[in-house]
Formats: C-alpha cells, structure tokens, sequence
C-alpha cells in the first residue's frame, strides 16, 4: 500500500471548506492520457486554482493503475516545478476515484494512492447504498481519504455510466443519508446529465433549468455540507461545430449553460465534475489537424494542439465558470 500523502496529493476536506467559504467550486476534471494531464495541471496552475484530478473505472483499466499511480506523481512534481518557474503558488491536488462501483474498486484506489473516491451506490434500493457506502467510508476513513457518496440518478451515457432515466435527489433522505454514512460530500441529481447529449430540446429552444429549489433544499437539510455536481459539461457549441465541420456527426448535442453552473458554484455545490467538455476539445482539434495535414503521422503533432486547446478552456472554466481561479 502507498498512501497518497507519499506521492504529494491532499484529501477534499479542506479543498471543500474554502470552496464553501469562497463562494466557488473545485474544478474535477477527467483524464485518461499524458496530454490531458498535462493540460489539467497548467491550467490550474497558471491560474492558481486547486483541481481534482478525477480518474473513470474505464479509465483506470485503460491506463493501469500502476502506470497512474506514477502518471499522478508526476503531476504533483510537474505543477510544482512549472510553478517554480513562473514565481506561483503551488497548488492542492486531489486524485479521485470517479463512478466507483464497488467496495474492492474503492479500495484498491485508496491502496494505490488515491486521496479521495467515489462509491456511487445511487442505482441500488436506498438501504444497499447506506450501507455500501458506509462499507466504503469506514475503509477510506482509516487513512484519512475522503469519500463521496451520491444520491439520486443522472440520465445520460458516459463510460461505465448509464441511465435512461433522471430521479432527482428527494432532500428528505440526505440528512439520514449523511447521518449514516459519514461521506465527506454528496453527489446530487438536480437535472445535469452524463455525455454530449444531456436535453432533449426543439430546435432554437433552450434546455430545462436546473432545479435550484431541490438544491436550496438540500442546503437546508445539511447546512454548510459540501455538494457535487456531476454531468456538468456545457458541450461548448464550437467544438461541437468543429467536430461536424470535419466530418464528425454529433447532431443536438447540448449542455449545462455555464451561467448555471456559475450560480451553482456560488452555492453549496464545492465540486463540479467536467469531463465530455474535454474530450470535444480533443476530438475538434485532432479532426481539425487531420483535415488540414493529412499526409501528417506524427502524434506530437496533433497531440500538441489538442493540449494547448485544452489548457485554454480549463483557464476559461476556473475563470468564468467555477470561479477557483486565484491568479496573482
């Protein structure tokens, strides 16, 4: 076992108590690859704001969580040194567990270095979650590792997570649920949606609003508790549009409207997840590339764009969405 103190990470606690004190929210932001990583932390450090790095089941299996566990000391050393370089801050870090399913998932994790995870027991009937979740949250506590929990059900597709169907959060349950869990935050479905196609909406008419009363009543019932919002990629139009100009096919995709999720950080809401955002950057830029350079082979060369793309609209999001940024 390695703990994650060893390889340089913080645990979400006192990343949440500033979060909620400050009137914004920690940007969780997925990563499957080097150029993703490497995105995620310049971003953050070039504009001073605490990250989660957030790692999928699917993309642990697809990396090798021994080859992560390095990936995410690297990155600890890696923001340290490009802060160094610039006369900034370093940052806090936190790798994350996200959509864990199981309680031997969650625990290989925390055995691996992980300073925070997710078990996501939403799906099962309510006792099995407490009690999964509670199953969870003895273990992780014994090294100080945070767990989230979640309540009700997003609709969407993305990686391991599926639903064809939305429950919003019932607020008379998240008192009893964080009673007897002891989870150090809470995953709510309040209508963000997993993947590129969260609404669907008529033509030139805007998707539904977000229910802020249920998360106003939440807050009621747990005051000061820290929030997570998941399926909070707003699906950003122009990559979008890049994507299909060069020959790709996603047709009414739609997101969260960041003047939403901006309200939504001002709130109890500590966390909000953005993952598809990243990959329509990615996929736009490379399409791009290729449309343009199709002779080229080189991955540095249509990697490299894809990155520099990606580290302009994560110091967008701290900015202008989440409000984490703290540039000096």
């Amino acid at each position: 076992m390695v703990h994650y103190s060893e390889l340089g990470f913080v645990n979400t606690k006192d990343m949440f108590k500033k979060a909620f004190e400050g009137g914004y929210a920690v940007p969780a932001y997925n990563f499957n690859n080097m150029e993703q990583l490497q995105a995620i932390i310049t971003a953050c450090v070039n504009t001073q704001s605490p990250v989660i790095l957030q790692v999928s089941k699917g993309a642990r299996n697809y990396a090798n969580q021994t080859l992560l566990r390095w990936m995410g000391q690297g990155a600890v050393e890696f923001a340290k040194e490009l802060a160094a370089s610039k006369n900034l801050k370093e940052i806090p870090i936190c790798l994350h567990l996200d959509h864990g399913d199981s309680f031997e998932l969650c625990k290989s994790c925390i055995d691996f270095g992980f300073s925070s995870v997710m078990i996501d027991g939403s799906h099962l009937p309510y006792e099995e979650n407490v009690a999964i979740t509670k199953q969870v949250v003895d273990y992780a506590h014994k090294y100080d590792v945070s767990v989230e929990g979640e309540l009700g059900v997003l609709a969407g597709i993305e990686e391991d997570v599926s639903s064809d169907r939305h429950i919003y959060t019932n607020p008379d349950d998240v008192e009893d649920f964080v009673k007897k869990t002891g989870v150090d935050s809470l995953a709510i479905a309040i209508g963000t949606s997993h993947g590129a196609y969260k609404f669907k909406v008529e033509k030139g008419k805007e998707p539904p609003p977000l229910r802020f009363d249920i998360l106003e009543e939440i807050e009621k019932r747990i005051p000061g508790f820290p929030i997570v919002l998941h399926g909070a990629s707003s699906v950003l139009k122009e990559y979008v549009d890049m994507i299909n100009a060069y020959g790709g096919k996603l047709e009414d995709a739609i997101g969260v409207s960041e003047d939403q999720l901006r309200k939504a950080a001002k709130s109890a809401v500590c966390k909000i997840n953005i993952d598809t955002d990243g990959r329509l950057v990615m996929t736009a830029k490379i399409r791009e590339f290729f449309a343009k350079n199709p002779s080229e082979f080189d991955p540095r060369k249509y990697l490299g764009p894809a990155r520099d793309e990606l580290i302009k609209m994560y110091e967008r999001k701290n900015k202008e969405v989440l409000g984490s940024a703290f540039e000096v």
